[in-house]
């Protein structure tokens, strides 16, 4: 039988797609495999969110080869993803050892291309086919997970300058209510007891229901909560734009739904924010994180910045590290703004020296990781619900998450076991994870 090897670059939603194609081929014969050399069929699932991101793939497509030198055994490859939407037919140029570029709404045509590959056609395909293509996907949910992804919303209508998702992933798309709630039947069915829901802009999801009305995110959650056997429900990425008071009210009456919110706001100058067009204040933004805070008093809060865009003075840094503190964050992304072709902040001037950027984050991630350190810290001696996701690396350990998305060890006790939820007494932490004890 032949095999499939998916390597997945980049976020939720690429990990989302990548087990959905491979699902689709192991219903077409294929078995899946981790080992890249034995494989018959390669495929990139990538990420053009950052350049080195895309230089990565390159560097990757030039260390596989066409036919295995073992076996003597013909292989296709495929680059699929964002960086096959943006960089097209210029990655048959730069790779010629690739036989198939597919942008990420067109997954669902992946046996075709695999026909065609092999008949000996270079296979490109960079339309968009939203709707056909979540209808189309197969949906069988691995074993023995207990958090799943589950993608409810692609696209985005934004246009910040910097971002070229709406080049690559398209407008704003919706998956329908009913559709969704039958997918996390399915997860739940085989053993998932946390989803989170995926989006582009999660929180602009407008899905209808079976009676043609349009559903909010919150409305949604609310549905989703309804459902036995979920345990919990979180969602990432939010756009402060689409927060909305029913969705602060979510978080405020659905226990389902976690106290954690990621929501990026990329620069706390509002003359930065401008440049960005990210369509919001930094005093907007501060209005949001406050209502959230009012109806979840423990809400954790992450966040995404970007450093050294371009004409970014040091008072606009300053501004940066000002909200930052004011905020206060329980773990964030930061990283130093990358030109992406094609991007109105490409095209800027007074792009920013790499010398200044690294310094600027440096700073900020100093200011970042204190934070998040006290926001772990502050946990000390707190009970947490803890689910149990998996061993641990030591005999007789277990690891879970905690509802603010931080790992937690523990010894195991009482025979508990993967997909359990149980009280842990925090007794310590470090940046990225927390240690305690279970409560008999």
């Amino acid at each position: 039988m032949k095999k499939i090897f998916v390597k997945t670059y980049g976020c939720q939603m690429n990990e989302y797609d990548s087990e959905r194609m491979t699902e689709l081929m192991q219903s077409q014969g294929y078995i899946a495999t981790n080992n890249q050399d034995e494989a018959d069929v390669v495929v990139l699932n990538t990420c053009h969110i950052r350049e080195k991101a895309t230089e990565k793939v390159y560097s990757e497509l030039g260390r596989i080869n066409h036919s295995d030198i073992k076996s003597g055994k013909q292989r296709l490859i495929a680059v699929a993803g964002c960086v096959a939407q943006a960089e097209g037919k210029e990655i048959f140029k730069r790779a010629k050892n690739v036989d198939m570029v597919f942008g990420p709404q067109s997954y669902h045509k992946l046996p075709e291309y695999i026909k065609a590959a092999n008949d000996g056609q270079k296979v490109f395909e960079a339309d968009f086919y939203e709707e056909e293509k979540f209808k189309a996907l197969p949906f069988t949910p691995a074993p023995h997970k207990v958090s799943s992804f589950l993608s409810i919303q692609e696209g985005c209508d934004k246009f910040c300058t910097f971002c070229v998702v709406p080049y690559t992933r398209g407008a704003e798309f919706s998956r329908k209510s009913y559709d969704i709630i039958e997918e996390a039947k399915i997860l739940i069915d085989n053993g998932v007891k946390e989803i989170t829901l995926l989006g582009q802009n999660v929180n602009a999801y407008h899905g209808k229901d079976y009676n043609g009305h349009t559903l909010s995110l919150a409305e949604l959650c609310h549905q989703l909560s309804e459902i036995s056997g979920l345990e919990r429900i979180r969602y990432t990425t939010s756009h402060p734009k689409d927060m909305s008071d029913d969705l602060y009210q979510a978080h405020r009456d659905i226990e389902k739904l976690m106290p954690y919110l990621h929501l990026p706001i990329q620069s706390g100058s509002d003359r930065i924010l401008q440049k960005m067009n990210r369509k919001h204040s930094r005093h907007d933004y501060i209005e949001i994180i406050h209502k959230m805070r009012q109806a979840r008093p423990d809400l954790a809060l992450s966040g995404d910045f970007i450093v050294g865009f371009p004409d970014e003075s040091d008072k606009d840094f300053e501004d940066t590290l000002n909200l930052v503190k004011e905020v206060r964050y329980a773990s964030s992304f930061s990283f130093k703004y990358s030109p992406r072709p094609g991007t109105p902040a490409s095209e800027l001037e007074n792009q920013i020296d790499e010398n200044i950027k690294s310094q600027r984050l440096a700073i900020l991630q100093e200011l970042l990781f204190e934070q998040q350190k006290s926001f772990n810290q502050s946990l000390i001696g707190k009970r947490l619900s803890v689910l149990v996701e998996k061993q641990g690396r030591h005999e007789g350990q277990l690891v879970g998450r905690s509802p603010y998305l931080q790992s937690v060890y523990f010894d195991t006790k009482n025979n508990i076991k993967i997909g359990d939820i149980v009280s842990i007494d925090i007794s310590g932490f470090s940046l990225n994870s927390l240690n305690g004890d279970v409560v008999l």
